[in-house]
């Protein structure tokens, strides 16, 4: 990427920051990069993750929201995690239960209790 700062980098950088991409310059963008354009002229390409980093991503943004190890939360707090894990897609990734269910400390057959609990209720 360029050196020079464009108003549609800094626009997006925040969406880009949370997304886990990356910015590359144009010459170097690939066919599965998306190339962002200024006024018909390309600006920047955005690199996005692969969906393994995307899980990796979803679960140290709930270490941080939640203030520490999600092991060490209580049930409530878990059964919470889980909520909004499901929310943001992270059970359609591949061995998604799987690692939340490690990152919680607790077992797959556990996570799946608690989607299904989540199903159940009522809105």
């Amino acid at each position: 990427m360029t050196d020079a700062a464009h108003p549609l980098v800094d626009a997006v950088k925040p969406l880009v920051d949370a997304l886990g991409a990356d910015f590359v310059a144009t010459g170097e963008a690939r066919p599965d990069d998306v190339v962002l354009h200024w006024e018909g002229d390309p600006v920047v390409a955005v690199r996005l993750p692969h969906l393994g980093a995307a899980l990796d991503r979803l679960l140290a943004e709930m270490v941080r929201q939640f203030g520490g190890p999600l092991a060490d939360l209580g049930r409530e707090d878990k059964q919470r995690v889980v909520r909004v894990l499901e929310e943001r897609g992270a059970f359609t990734i591949r061995h998604g239960v799987e690692s939340v269910a490690a990152a919680l400390g607790v077992s797959r057959f556990t996570v799946y209790n608690y989607l299904n609990r989540e199903q159940s209720q009522p809105s």
